[in-house]
């Protein structure tokens, strides 16, 4: 007796598993002869959505790649910004940058926290003959004579020149001081040096007439990274004429330059915006007469209006996440795979230098699903919302019109 009560309660545990999975097995099913209905609706009506898919596929490629490529350009500048000064300081006169003196590097060095300190030289120069401007820099760790020069990849596949040449700029006294090239900058690191030029210290100095006593800027090396804002305070009251940069400063600024560029793209694919609000906001007015007889004669042979619905949620779920797939896939092959031409010459800022490089894949998971639900759940509660209506109402007055 003391059994009964323990069997009774194993096969009603064994009955209830085995309703749950039978009630599983029909829920799956009803949703494949649900999946199978909506395709064939879809191919009755294959010119229309054929059409439709391919303004959704195109809509979202353009978004996907403006927000790919912009991704893509803030994480390589944050890569190679690693690397930059802690800080960096310059001398303004009048509010504009100005020479900074050689006696500033021992006032630097003498503030607590500072580590090393290094003065730069560094400049632009224009060339007339392709009407681009050049980044001068002096490299004395190099190794460079006076008279060489080292040259980035992209200046040299443009002037189509290479090593053992010589590129002629022209000094401050209009002289010309013709430069032996000794090497091509590594193309790996294009980005940053698409327009750069490398020369010794004398040669730098001797281009724009410097006397040896002045620098452009200087660079330190702080201790302790997060003590570089107290070190930048330090500054600015030992030095009033200064004016200390960040390297998070830097970065903010990259990301705003990006931001602000992103943005402009967004505006001027506004329109494509508004047209896909419009499609959306056609198909939310309320069906077409065929698609109105349609589930009328479901209804009519027995259809539960969930049933209608879930159909319906299907049909857009399938047509509004392929165009997504298929135009995010294509905005992802054309940014890491196809050279990233359609919205890179934008983004990146070079006005005629435009550097040759590989954007390393990455994708923000956040973007993605903002993307998403911009651009797939419109489209789904577009054709929910007319369905309900057509659902609820009596079958005979939907088949007669």
């Amino acid at each position: 007796m003391g059994l009964y009560p323990t069997r009774l309660s194993y096969e009603t545990g064994v009955n209830r598993n085995l309703i749950q999975e039978k009630g599983m097995r029909i829920f799956f099913e009803r949703q494949k002869y649900l999946i199978d209905y909506t395709l064939a609706t879809l191919l009755r009506r294959k010119t229309r959505n054929l059409g439709l898919l391919l303004v959704y596929t195109l809509l979202v490629f353009l978004f996907s790649a403006v927000l790919l490529i912009s991704e893509g350009l803030r994480r390589e500048a944050v890569l190679l910004l690693q690397d930059a000064p802690a800080v960096i300081v310059q001398k303004l006169v009048a509010g504009r940058h100005d020479l900074l003196p050689a006696d500033w590097l021992g006032s630097l060095q003498r503030i607590r926290g500072v580590s090393s300190v290094q003065g730069r030289l560094w400049g632009y120069y224009y060339d007339p003959t392709i009407k681009a401007n050049y980044t001068l820099m002096a490299a004395p760790n190099r190794g460079l004579a006076a008279d060489e020069i080292l040259i980035g990849a992209t200046l040299a596949r443009v002037r189509q020149i290479g090593t053992g040449d010589y590129l002629s700029l022209r000094m401050a006294t209009g002289q010309p001081l013709p430069l032996k090239i000794t090497g091509v900058l590594d193309s790996a690191s294009e980005l940053l040096s698409a327009d750069l030029l490398l020369l010794s210290n004398a040669g730098y100095r001797q281009l724009f007439q410097l006397p040896p006593n002045v620098f452009t800027d200087a660079v330190l090396t702080v201790r302790n990274p997060r003590e570089a804002p107290t070190v930048a305070r330090k500054i600015a009251l030992a030095l009033p004429s200064s004016r200390p940069i960040l390297r998070t400063e830097i970065l903010r600024t990259y990301d705003a330059i990006f931001n602000w560029r992103e943005g402009m793209i967004f505006v001027a694919l506004g329109g494509s915006l508004l047209a896909f609000i419009i499609l959306a906001w056609d198909k939310a007015a309320g069906l077409s007469a065929e698609e109105k007889r349609e589930i009328g004669i479901l209804k009519a042979i027995g259809w539960e209006t969930s049933d209608i619905l879930i159909m319906k949620l299907w049909e857009g779920t399938l047509l509004s996440l392929t165009a997504f797939l298929g135009g995010y896939v294509l905005a992802y092959w054309q940014t890491f795979h196809g050279g990233a031409q359609l919205f890179t010459p934008v983004l990146k800022g070079w006005a005629v230098l435009y550097p040759d490089f590989q954007l390393t894949p990455v994708i923000n998971l956040q973007q993605v699903l903002v993307l998403l639900a911009i651009t797939v759940l419109p489209y789904i509660a577009a054709i929910l919302i007319p369905s309900w209506r057509a659902a609820i109402s009596d079958p005979d007055a939907i088949m007669r019109g």
